[in-house]
Formats: structure tokens, sequence, C-alpha cells
């Protein structure tokens, strides 16, 4: 909020212009004053609720400056209305705030009950009963109600600080004053704030917890005996939320109720505000999606504070150290964001897509690759999940000073070098990678996604084809004990838009071509998508596999065998695999080492083809060495003569 415009309505008499005065003036004003005073504006001082400018406007209620009035009112962000005598009290209910509705506007209403020196006899909380809280029962739009005097100077400060807190602090999107009770939207973002401030996820804050959360939001610590008032005044009323191991979840919500039922409102914007949270309960849109541009050519990945938050959280839910996080295990992580799981983890079954124990829950080491894998395909979605998770928030320390960014690194641009040079690529640097698996339908695709996890198929089990695309996800150890996660997909019936989309290509490290061996009419499926995709496909390094090789091999019904189109192409003859066999794993590896080195991996240009390049290659070798030798006669000859 960069300004406060006030706008101060009410009838011709009620003391507008004497409060404003009162407050410039800092007394009151015994002279006679203009009937309309010019707006005056407060510079920002450390007055000023957040340091805000603030504009009081002056108006008139007389007929003839109606149309002055109305667009001031428009105008404005918060209005002052001013009564004070039975008659312009009347006139609120009966003329302003009607008026108020008829012109669209929506803004808070702060109520002063002016001249109260004329009824200083009148017990205030029976002013309260009899004319104020009617009027806010009646009208949502009155923020607050005060009494003041510009003769006395009673009450002229706060009454403009109220108007300045009705804008900075509102009080309607957290507390609901007729049912006595914080909004919903309050209460959920006060839940992720308790979940995030409870580090051990006790379901209490300790003292200690208590602390780290007072420095980090009002930056002062907290005495034993103001910790000690407010737990008893959380006792007082809800006794069962206070107990040895701290302050329960209910407790801290009931701490902010009365904190709104005492007016002190700026306190509770001051927590969600730390925390992130704009004017409309929402989180900033900065926070969740902090401005992180990704070069063509590279991709994001986990840098390792990323991965040790990780870690930390599922450490801290599974409860039962079972190395596994259960569905309520998960719920309880995820409970701070909108939704629970993110919804590409949804769309690819998880966690079915990773590495599970034997009850099918979740291990670090499928969690850790899970969020390798949305970072790599869905960088905005990871960012988004720390932001929720809190990665942000260490104790005791202001929000401001870390970013989720730091858990994130961009990998170097992955050089693809013009097709007559692609052969000597240089080595990548990722560390995750993505195979897009090709094949022919029923050629162990799904089997293999299925391995990858150690999670086989039946062997009698019935082929049911894959429609929609499926992920699986898993590290790779290499020999020397580097450790890769690979992405392996299956495209499904989505294969031809995939293919046809060179973004998405552009994102694949590998193209894994898998056939039936025991299929004659299987391999003639992999030349002809090559085909027809050759624009796309030629540009990315590949490998063949030869599924089911526990079977008896067949020769296959095309033009070209697996191993003669595979020399054609200059690349590695078919790999023989069976996922009946326990060096399938092997294969994983040898995928994730052509990711990393993909050079020989590229398929021959046209021109290379058919021996035409290297025969080229070859025959200006030989020429070469022709004119080395005939130079070397020529020089022993010469010699000779001599």
């Amino acid at each position: 909020m960069a300004a406060v415009r006030i706008c101060v309505c009410g009838d011709e008499g009620a003391g507008k212009s004497s409060l404003i005065t009162s407050l410039v003036k800092d007394t009151f004003v015994t002279s006679k004053i203009q009937p309309t005073l010019p707006h005056i504006t407060i510079p920002p001082s450390i007055g000023t609720p957040d340091n805000v400018s603030t504009t009081i406007v002056d108006t008139s209620a007389l007929p003839h400056e109606r149309a002055t009035l109305n667009k001031e009112i428009k105008k404005s962000n918060v209005i002052l209305l001013v009564y004070s005598d039975p008659y312009s009290y009347e006139r609120v209910a009966l003329f302003w705030m009607p008026h108020f509705r008829s012109l669209g506007v929506n803004v808070p209403v702060v109520l002063c009950a002016n001249k109260s020196d004329q009824t200083s006899s009148t017990p205030t909380d029976q002013i309260v009963e009899d004319e104020i809280l009617p009027l806010m029962s009646e009208f949502k739009e009155i923020d607050s109600c005060i009494r003041t005097s510009a003769l006395l100077h009673h009450n002229i400060n706060e009454v403009f600080f109220l108007c300045q807190k009705a804008v900075t602090d509102p009080v309607a999107p957290l507390f609901d004053s007729k049912d006595s009770s914080l909004k919903p939207a309050c209460v959920s973002a006060l839940q992720r704030i308790f979940y995030l401030c409870d580090r051990d996820q006790d379901g209490y804050l300790s003292d200690k917890e208590i602390h780290d959360f007072q420095i980090k939001c009002f930056g002062k610590p907290l005495s034993d005996l103001d910790l000690s008032n407010i737990k008893t005044s959380i006792q007082r009323h809800l006794p069962d939320s206070v107990a040895e191991k701290g302050i329960t979840q209910s407790g801290f919500i009931l701490l902010n109720k009365l904190f709104a039922e005492k007016g002190r409102h700026e306190t509770i914007w001051l927590i969600l505000r730390t925390f992130h949270y704009t004017d409309s309960l929402s989180l900033q849109s900065n926070f969740l999606s902090p401005k992180f541009d990704v070069p063509v050519n590279s991709s994001a990945e986990l840098s390792p504070a990323g991965y040790r938050f990780f870690v930390d959280l599922f450490l801290l839910h599974d409860k039962d150290n079972d190395g596994g996080l259960s569905p309520s295990e998960l719920s309880a992580l995820f409970a701070p964001t909108p939704g629970g799981l993110p919804a590409q983890w949804q769309e690819n079954d998880f966690p079915s897509c990773t590495v599970r124990n034997d009850a099918n829950y979740v291990t670090l080491q499928g969690w850790l690759a899970q969020w390798s894998m949305t970072t790599f395909t869905s960088y905005r979605t990871t960012l988004a999940y720390l932001a929720y998770l809190g990665f942000d928030s260490s104790p005791s320390t202001p929000s401001s000073h870390t970013s989720t960014l730091e858990a994130l690194t961009i990998t170097k641009p992955r050089k693809r070098p013009s097709r007559p040079r692609r052969r000597r690529a240089p080595p990548v640097s990722r560390t995750v990678l993505q195979a897009f698996i090709l094949g022919a339908p029923n050629s162990g695709k799904s089997t293999l996604l299925s391995t990858f996890l150690s999670r086989p198929s039946a062997p009698s089990q019935a082929y049911s084809p894959s429609l929609q695309p499926r992920n699986a996800v898993n590290t790779v150890e290499l020999p020397g004990g580097k450790q890769v996660t690979l992405i392996l997909s299956e495209l499904g019936d989505h294969e031809p838009s995939i293919l046809d989309n060179a973004a998405k290509i552009a994102q694949c490290d590998i193209l894994l071509y898998t056939y039936d061996s025991s299929d004659a009419d299987s391999f003639a499926y992999v030349v002809n998508l090559r085909e027809k995709y050759k624009d796309h496909l030629d540009d990315l390094p590949l490998l063949f596999v030869a599924t089911k090789a526990d079977r008896d091999r067949v020769r296959q019904d095309c033009e070209t065998q697996p191993e003669e189109y595979a020399a054609e192409l200059g690349v590695q003859k078919p790999l023989h695999v069976s996922v009946a066999w326990e060096s399938v794993s092997e294969l994983f590896v040898q995928v994730a080492e052509v990711g990393l080195n993909p050079g020989n991996a590229y398929p021959k240009g046209e021109g290379e083809r058919d021996g035409d390049g290297e025969g080229t290659i070859g025959y200006w070798v030989a020429a070469g060495a022709v004119c080395v030798v005939a130079a070397a006669v020529v020089g022993i000859w010469r010699r000779m003569s001599t």
C-alpha cells in the first residue's frame, strides 16, 4: 500500500473540519475556519502505519456539492463518517450508508462519534451498546468506531490512525464481527503458519518454537513472563489447548482470534505478511513463482540445499521409521499445500511412477527421484511447493533473507552440434536425464518401466496397451559411484503429437527403440517410425533394444535386419535383454551412460551412410599419403644424384 486517501463525510456542523484542523494544529482552533478545507497530505513517517503517505479530503454535505462529494468518495480507499448529535446519528443509517452503497464503493468506513465533550455524562459502554453496535451489525462496511472531541483534543490522532489501519491492516478479511470468529481463509493461513513453525511436527509449538516465531515475525524476543501470560489467556478460553509440550494448533488460532477481538488485527497482519500473504490472504505470486529463467538447452535441477530440504521433510514425516511415506504421512506432509499432491504427480499416478517399498509406500530414493523429475519437467511446480512447504521458513530468520531459488540450480547448456560434427559431441553435465521409449505395441515398453522400478510384471499378465503417457523415474549408479536420475517415458497414444512437437523432443536426451525379438513384425514399426519423423528423431542419440531375449529369436520381416540397420546408422548394435534376467539392470546403466556421452550414439547423416562420408575421407587420407611418399622419393633421388 503506497498511500491512504481518507474521505471525511458527515452532515454539516458535525465537526469534520474541526477534526482535521485539530490534527494539523495539534490543538483546537477557536477562530472561524472555512467550510471545506483543502486537501491535506501527511508524508510517510514513523508514526504512520507501514510508512504510507496519507491524504485527508474534507467534504461538504450541501446539495449543490453532491457531485464533488460523490467524486471524492469514489476516489477514496477509506471513509471517515462523522456524526455529533441524534439527528446526524439517524442520518448515518437513513442516508449516508445507503448513499455509499448506491455509489458502488467497497471501502471500509470508520464511524466517528464527535463532540464527546457534549455527552460526557453518558458512559462510553452505553453509547457503544445503544448507538454503535446496532450500526455495525446492520452495515458490515463499518470497520471500527471511536468517540472524539476536537475541543478537548480527545482521540484526534487515534481516529485518523484507525482510518490508516483500516486500509493497511483491514479487519474484514480476517474477522467476522457478527459471528465473532476468524474467517475460513484466515484460519487456513494460520494453520499453514502453525505447520511451518512446528519444526518437529509433534502438533505443539514448544517454548523454543514460540520464541523463534516471535523473532521471525516481530524481530524481538518474548520474555518468559509474556509467554506465561499468553498461555494463561489461551487456557482461560480453551483449557486443553496448552500442554507441557506447548501450545496446540487450536490454541494458536484462538490467540489470533483474541487479537482480532481486541482490535489488534495489525498483529495478525504482521504475522501473515511475514509468511508472504497478500491482503486477499493468498500467497504472493512472486513468492510462489519467483523470476527464474532457464536458457535454451539447459535444465533446472535441485541444488544440494534443495535435496537436503526434501530429505529432511521425508525423515520428519516418516513417523514410524519404516523407510516409506504412507498415505496418512503424505497427507500430513502436504497439509499446507492447496489440493495436496501436485497435479502433475496425480497425472503420473504417484507413487507408482517411482520407487516404492513392499507396502507400496514411496521410499526416500523414490521421493527424491520424484522431485528431481518434477524439477526437470516443471520447475515452477517445484518452486511453488518449496514455498508452500516452507523452504524459506528457517526458524527465527526473516523470510526475506531466504529464497526458494536457492533450492534450484541451472545446468550448463547441452550442446547439440550440427549433423556433420555431432558424433564428436561433448559430454553432458546433467544429473537428470530423460529417455523416450518408442516401439511397436507389445514390444515390452511398459514392462521395462516396471522393471526399472523393481516392479516386474507377472509373466502370465495379459497384454494391455498403454493409452496415456507414462513416466518412471529412478536413480542409476554408474561405474565409479556417480548417480544419475533417469526418467523413462512411454508416450502411449500421444506418441504422434509428442514426436511432432519440437519443444517436447528438445527435452529428451536419448531415444530408446524397443522391438520384440520373438515377433517378426516388431522391428518394422521402428523403421517406419524413424522414417516418418526423421527430421526430429535423427537429431537425438539412440539405442536399439531387443526385448524378450529369453524367447526364440526370429528373423524380422523387413528389408534390413536390426543389426544391419544399426550398422548403417553407425550406432551400437541392438542390446538383447529380458526382464527375466538379472542383467537387465545393466540396460539402464548403459542408457544413462549414452545420455551423458552421446557422441557415438548419434545416427550418421545421409552423406555419411553407405560409406559415402567415410569413403570420401579415406580417399583424401590415401591421396595425402601418396603425396608424402612421392615427396620422400624425390628427395632421396636428388641426394643420390648429387
